[in-house]
């Protein structure tokens, strides 16, 4: 079978291209936002603010951090609410708090409305972003679930390849009108892409990957499964907190390079701002890349070991960047990094989907959160301590990239669950 062959199977399994996928497109879309104007330009705006206001970078990464911890206790109910009402009204409601987020926080002059509105930029990216799409994904994938949340998560990687735009955009209008167009584009875009993202593929008269199943087969599929985890019962497994935990640790490296690559490059290399946001882009060009790999390897390999493999990566890529004293590394830390983050991304969601089950992916996914959050929030300001302290970054990414090291023993331990209704009539 030829690669178009294989690809008209995945898209459009009964003639006409699957719904799913324009789901898929849209979750794209919306990650493409959030990645290109608040995730992978933050750095930019770090840089900015403490120019203009002089904030410590404890103080700066803070906010990050803060916002982190607010998503991941929002987790939970964020996840309950996905799997009660749908993910449209959450997307909805989500996407507009981002936008006015943006607007509030270009009239900003002091560092505790700097606080509030990036907590409600937070709380409508959580709504309106990463969690509540892969929630609609899982439920319109089985066969196929790798492929697209990999798909998905694309768009945050064009995101991030458009970050010099962004810095282009700061540099010639400033950082207030940036965000101010930001919060506009947010809105006007994200509305209409929310209204394409449906609950579940019964709904509308499709089924999962738009495969027709006879009901022989759907049944002997079901049974090699097993049945769905209540989050109640995932959370009693060992491979709900080992996941987490490694998730935890992958987040650390995540939101510090979020937040401090950018100031690192300029500070410690000596690299202009645009020449730190071509860093950014090639780093998630990287990441694209991965995204491809793990779409497709997912479904093939074992998740497990991928995210085992990828979380070396990551530390590895982190010393590079601490250390680096050459072109050659940086782009060392951008391959790296970017395609760790890039292929584990996936992975995370689509081990959890296959471990747990489609049923109450929002609540465990949303329980999960809890832990990995801590991650993002920590790393961040352990990162910006140790340097407003030692005048360098080396000592802090050391110290991460050790914890992401250890990390990669947690996704190994995290071997697949045994239901406990399974357990019992064994």
């Amino acid at each position: 079978m030829t690669i178009v062959a294989r690809v008209n199977q995945v898209i459009r399994p009964q003639g006409k291209l699957f719904y799913g996928w324009y789901i898929v497109g849209a979750s794209s879309g919306l990650q493409m936002l959030a990645g290109m104007l608040w995730m992978q330009s933050y750095g930019a705006y770090v840089v900015l603010l403490q120019d203009e206001f002089s904030w410590s970078k404890a103080w700066v990464a803070g906010a990050f951090a803060m916002t982190r911890i607010e998503s991941g206790i929002l987790g939970p109910l964020q996840g309950w609410l996905t799997d009660q009402c749908g993910p449209r009204a959450l997307l909805r409601v989500g996407i507009t708090l981002f936008a006015l987020g943006f607007l509030l926080f270009s009239q900003i002059q002091s560092l505790l409305g700097f606080y509030l509105t990036f907590a409600l930029i937070a709380v409508g990216a959580s709504l309106g972003g990463f969690a509540t799409l892969m929630v609609a994904i899982v439920n319109w994938f089985d066969r196929h679930r790798s492929k697209a949340v990999a798909s998905a998560m694309v768009g945050y990687s064009i995101g991030g390849l458009s970050v010099p735009i962004v810095i282009l955009c700061m540099e010639a209008f400033g950082w207030r009108v940036t965000a101010m167009l930001s919060g506009i584009l947010v809105f006007v875009v994200g509305i209409p892409l929310a209204q394409l993202v449906l609950r579940k593929p019964e709904a509308v008269g499709e089924t999962k990957d738009g495969i027709a199943e006879d009901p022989g087969t759907s049944a002997q599929r079901i049974a090699s499964s097993g049945p769905d985890f209540t989050a109640r019962q995932a959370m009693r497994t060992r491979a709900f907190w080992l996941i987490s935990i490694g998730h935890a640790c992958s987040l650390l490296v995540v939101s510090t390079m979020m937040v401090h690559l950018v100031p690192h490059l300029i500070e410690g290399l000596d690299y202009s701002l645009p020449q730190a946001g071509l860093v950014v882009a090639l780093m998630t060009g990287f990441q694209l890349i991965g995204q491809m790999m793990g779409g497709f390897l997912g479904d093939r390999v074992s998740k497990r070991l991928i995210c085992t493999v990828c979380m070396v990566g990551h530390a590895l890529g982190l010393l590079m960047i601490a250390y680096a004293f050459s072109l050659a590394m940086v782009v060392g830390f951008a391959l790296l990094h970017g395609v760790s983050w890039g292929t584990r991304g996936p992975m995370m969601i689509a081990l959890r989907a296959d471990y747990y089950g489609a049923s109450s992916f929002g609540t465990i996914i949303g329980f999960s959160s809890l832990v990995a959050m801590l991650g993002m929030s920590i790393g961040p300001i352990f990162a910006g301590y140790l340097a407003d302290i030692h005048g360098s970054y080396e000592i802090g990414f050391t110290i991460l990239a050790i914890c992401a090291f250890l990390g990669s023993f947690a996704f190994y331990a995290a071997t697949p669950p045994q239901h406990p209704d399974v357990i019992k009539h064994a």
